[in-house]
């Protein structure tokens, strides 16, 4: 199953140290451009050589930050209990935005942190306040108040392909001394990153054997054009070694630019709750399709119900996307917004039908 670099609790920092001895706002500023004069950005040598890759970092490391964020949680006698995580976030406008992952500025309820403290490449800290957040895409931007930034610069993800060379940097089990810099390969393109909740459904992801760790959470993935294509977010556990997976800048950027602009996402809603088809259900009640998303109840008045879906269909794609399971269909509705006019397929009774849907 798939884990997230869930931010290193504090109690682990202290054990790894003793070990190791030494170690919604409508005039928010727009989204940052690609081509900002005053990213870091680096030209590699044809070959690729370490040479060129550590001068890369070199001018890398300046945008990437370091972030920890603080609650109170209740203990089992009810008492507030401080608790504390540290996660990568990488600077993205001169207006002090930061790109980093929800998780890591959430609790393990899905509330804000309550204190964040942004730590710069230069060692000065400062207060950060969240301008947005998105549980589903695991996205979230801080904003902090600092001159003198160096802004990364966004890549392509769209234009990157399997066995391309990119650069994972992150504060892996906040180890002191800075960033860990790890390198490796595009492995795959297009996987879907779907945690144990069916409504956080990440599409797109880009599959690195680039070591991550806990406390990369949120920081770059960047190619050897020293541009950020993706955000390192999850890793495999289990038996599988070096796969990791990182939010592409595709899926990412209008995520990015929507909760500078707005604080939230309003990602479009078709108006029903669902229950995933599974082979077993599928012969239990004799449908006819084994796989899909059930429609157990449909918002009166709601975009599934203007469309003419009703309780009991079984849809099996939307727009492009075929819809096998509730991740599916979540991941389908994240690439669109209010007011976007999709085609739906879908099964009433043993009949295969279809519609559009302008989704609310």
């Amino acid at each position: 199953m798939f884990h997230k670099t869930y931010a290193v609790p504090a109690v682990i920092f202290l054990v790894a140290a003793g070990l190791l001895s030494a170690c919604g706002d409508d005039n928010a500023a727009p989204a940052p451009s690609t081509s900002a004069t005053s990213s870091a950005r680096a030209t590699t040598s044809s070959d690729g050589t370490s040479s060129a890759t550590a001068e890369l970092v070199k001018l890398l490391r300046p945008s990437v930050v370091h972030i920890k964020s603080e609650t109170a949680t209740l203990d089992v006698f009810g008492q507030l209990v401080p608790s504390a995580g540290v996660g990568t976030g990488f600077i993205i406008d001169d207006k002090g935005h930061i790109v980093t992952n929800n998780h890591v500025v959430s609790t393990d309820s899905g509330d804000a942190a309550q204190d964040i403290t942004v730590t710069l490449d230069d060692g000065s800290e400062h207060t950060a306040k969240i301008a947005g957040r998105d549980q589903p895409t695991d996205v979230a931007v801080l904003q902090i108040d600092s001159g003198n930034l160096k802004p990364a610069t966004l890549g392509d993800s769209s234009k990157l392909q399997v066995g391309d060379d990119v650069i994972a940097i992150g504060n892996a089990l906040d180890l002191p001394g800075g960033p860990t810099v790890t390198k490796g390969v595009v492995s795959a393109l297009g996987r879907l990153i779907q945690e144990s909740n069916p409504d956080v459904s990440i599409p797109n992801a880009i599959q690195t054997d680039a070591a991550i760790n806990p406390g990369n959470s949120g920081g770059p993935l960047v190619d050897l054009n020293g541009e950020v294509v993706g955000i390192t977010t999850a890793v495999i556990r289990g038996n599988a070694e070096g796969i990791g997976l990182a939010i592409s800048m595709e899926t990412a950027q209008p995520i990015v630019k929507e909760l500078i602009d707005k604080g939230r996402v309003q990602r479009g809603f078709l108006g029903v709750t669902i229950q995933e088809i599974t082979p077993s259900l599928a012969e239990q009640f004799n449908l006819s399709v084994d796989h899909g998303v059930g429609i157990r109840s449909v918002q009166p008045g709601g975009p599934a119900d203007k469309a003419g879906l009703k309780q009991g269909d079984i849809i099996v794609k939307l727009g492009d996307k075929d819809i096998r399971a509730s991740g599916d269909l979540f991941a389908a509705l994240t690439e669109h917004r209010g007011g976007d006019i999709v085609d739906v397929q879908y099964f009433h009774g043993g009949d295969q039908r279809s519609t559009q849907v302008t989704l609310g």
